[in-house]
């Protein structure tokens, strides 16, 4: 691998670290795009991916470990074990373009629908919030998504807002979620032999930048006020509908 390559590749891991760590997912809708686009295997950019979400997770999960949401956290998981295989069969059967589009074209019009209700409710006091029992829901929906195409993180991160977490409490529940099911994934890439040397090459030389990513991404976790951190996760859902849905077009 040449140094043009590796430094391309610390680039992208640190851009969508510093996604994951500022508002607790996204990492991998902004980083495999950009990976495919360099001269690596889609196995090493999938393993690559797995061993960066591991970490970040770890990471975060350290330092925001007291505003876990465990009542919430436990549903989402078990429902998630559920999915994995659901997903397994529909990267099978159904076209890849086809589930990324339709997933795009979700995530858009369900960011569009909460700014939209967002700015004409401001002056309600307290906005209705799903039932927690659709996080069985939703925790399935990011086993399949996220076995099949590595985005387990959107739905979490939907269900997140419609419950109306607290920033900290978002992003901590994110991670912790991300932690267990990303240990889930890794280990299941390797049983499948998805591993390479490269990955883990990529990966020794990111970790400096997953540091960096985690500790500037915290900062600017704080710094986010929280009667605009949802306006925030809205845009980047909408952002990244928009990125999975291009992605469709031109696969």
């Amino acid at each position: 691998m040449s140094t043009t390559l590796i430094l391309a590749v610390i680039a992208v891991v640190l851009l969508g670290s510093l996604t994951r760590a500022t508002f607790g997912f996204g990492e991998a809708v902004v980083s495999m795009p950009l990976l495919t686009l360099l001269p690596i295997s889609l196995h090493t950019a999938v393993s690559l991916m797995g061993f960066v979400g591991l970490t970040v997770a770890l990471l975060a999960v350290m330092t925001g470990w007291r505003h876990i949401n465990r009542s919430a956290l436990i549903p989402l998981v078990f429902a998630a074990l559920g999915g994995i295989p659901v997903g397994l069969v529909l990267v099978i059967f159904i076209p890849t373009p086809a589930i990324i589009g339709l997933l795009g074209g979700m995530l858009i019009a369900y960011g569009v629908y909460s700014l939209t209700q967002s700015m004409f409710a401001r002056q309600v006091t307290q906005p209705r919030r799903i039932h927690p029992r659709w996080g069985l829901v939703f925790g399935f929906a990011s086993g399949v998504f996220g076995s099949a195409y590595n985005f387990n993180g959107v739905p979490v991160a939907v269900y997140g807002s419609l419950r109306g977490w607290h920033p900290d409490s978002f992003r901590s529940t994110m991670q912790a979620y991300f932690l267990i099911s990303g240990t889930l994934i890794v280990a299941g890439q390797g049983i499948s032999g998805m591993w390479t040397v490269d990955a883990f090459t990529l990966y020794c030389f990111s970790l400096p930048a997953m540091a960096v990513a985690t500790t500037v991404g915290t900062i600017l976790h704080r710094c986010i006020p929280t009667a605009k951190f949802q306006m925030y996760v809205f845009l980047l859902i909408m952002t990244l509908g928009t990125v999975l849905l291009v992605k469709s077009i031109i696969w």
